[in-house]
């Protein structure tokens, strides 16, 4: 799927998302926070973004992040909410 994600569509679930190579995840132990390097910017992630983005190694499907997210986070809504936020990644070409 490319572009943005449009309002009521499932992202690729077969997709294996990875950081682009011009983005490296980094934690930051002075704001304790995890943060996106990339060229010329820095994105301060909050919550579960930094957790969430360490699963997308390139081996798991959004399926198997979103399983591992949510037996992490019982109750919370990972299947609602990661999908989303993964593609509003790829979309900026954070997520390849």
């Amino acid at each position: 799927m490319n572009g943005p994600l449009a309002e009521g569509t499932n992202p690729d679930r077969a997709w294996r998302p990875v950081l682009s190579r011009s983005v490296m995840l980094r934690h930051d132990p002075v704001r304790d926070t995890d943060l996106l390097v990339l060229p010329e910017r820095v994105v301060v992630l909050h919550g579960a973004a930094g957790p969430a983005l360490r699963l997308c190694d390139g081996t798991r499907d959004v399926a198997a992040v979103v399983a591992e997210l949510a037996a992490r986070h019982s109750g919370a809504p990972v299947a609602e909410e990661v999908p989303p936020f993964l593609e509003r990644l790829r979309a900026e070409g954070w997520l390849v």
